[in-house]
């Protein structure tokens, strides 16, 4: 597990090119993203009491929320763009050697309440886990070649 201030290093670097780490660009949370997510659904309600299901180590700082745990790092990064609070959230796998951008969403407006960032976060997560899953099947399916 990277320590703090490898994590604060690692975060700066995003930031000063995040073009090139992040060539998909920044997801922006809107209405369709909540549908695909299942998050408009009545019956998916969770209770307003339910956390994460990772669990993180918290680095709280004036610019940001950093949350890290052995498989992953989480920058919660609050700005104002254009007088309009928006919060860009930035995940990335978690690795012994260096951490690897995996993508940044951000939330505006109605969108961006606390509660919702982070079911959506948790649908991300989800998502990047279940990719990595395949990702280590196919590394270790034989090679039909060989």
């Amino acid at each position: 597990m990277m320590n703090p201030n490898d994590l604060e290093f690692e975060y700066q670097e995003y930031m000063q090119d995040l073009p090139s780490f992040a060539p998909d660009g920044v997801i922006d949370v809107d209405l369709s993203l909540l549908h695909e997510f299942k998050l408009l659904d009545c019956d998916e309600v969770e209770d307003p009491d339910s956390s994460l299901t990772h669990s993180f180590y918290v680095i709280e700082s004036a610019e940001k929320l950093t949350l890290f745990n052995q498989k992953f790092v989480i920058w919660i990064v609050p700005q104002l763009i254009e007088q309009t609070p928006t919060t860009y959230t930035l995940i990335a796998l978690n690795s012994d050697e260096k951490t690897h951008l995996e993508m940044i969403f951000a939330t505006t407006g109605v969108y961006n309440h606390s509660s919702l960032v982070l079911r959506i976060l948790e649908k991300f997560l989800e998502q990047i886990e279940e990719n990595e899953e395949e990702i280590v099947k196919f590394d270790d399916s034989p090679n039909p070649e060989q």
